[in-house]
């Protein structure tokens, strides 16, 4: 990795995460009702049957109402579980408990599906620390999603979910990088 490229990052994300930490209890409701949304309006104009969702951690954009209205709607919801090898598994979540994963973000209890499973869903939504203009996705920087949808055949569309100060001209690119089909902020759906 370019030292530059990795020390660029390194201080966006402390930055951004700062910003993240700064928000107040009003501006994050308000994000959380924008978030879900917009997310339900892409499902619906997917007609997604089955979609794969992050679980939120505390200063992320809150997916969690968002997840129960996908599933009261009958829409299969997978979750990723963290796996030593830097994969992603995946659950539907019926323990219908939370732990800390590996990487220390919530997961969902539940029967792993093995890391294929994502291979059969319409939307796949994805935490990101920014997205740029030309839709690269910069993450927290442990690889897991990179890793995933790089080795997928057919992908289908994925969106990233940021505030809207993170929707930014440009990120540091390394080769691994995977770009996304899509962001969703509080006030926007941007198709790229």
């Amino acid at each position: 990795m370019d030292s530059d490229i990795g020390h660029r990052k390194r201080a966006l994300r402390a930055e951004l995460r700062e910003r993240r930490q700064n928000l107040t209890s009003v501006e994050r409701e308000a994000a959380t009702a924008g978030f879900t949304q917009n997310l339900q309006s892409i499902s619906l104009d997917l007609s997604a049957r089955s979609i794969s969702c992050y679980l939120s951690s505390r200063n992320e954009p809150d997916t969690r109402p968002f997840v129960n209205w996908a599933e009261a709607q009958g829409i299969r919801v997978l979750f990723p579980v963290s796996r030593d090898d830097g994969l992603l598994d995946w659950t539907v979540g019926e323990d219908q408990t939370e732990f800390e994963g590996l990487s220390g973000a919530p997961e969902a209890g539940g029967s792993l599906l093995g890391p294929i499973a994502i291979n059969d869903v319409d939307l796949i939504i994805v935490p990101a620390a920014a997205v740029d203009a030309t839709g690269l996705r910069m993450g927290w920087g442990r690889g897991y999603y990179d890793k995933t949808l790089g080795s997928m055949e057919k992908c289908p569309p994925v969106y990233a979910v940021v505030f809207d100060n993170e929707f930014v001209d440009e990120v540091p690119r390394e080769v691994h990088d995977q770009p996304v089909d899509g962001l969703v902020t509080p006030t926007r759906i941007i198709a790229f």
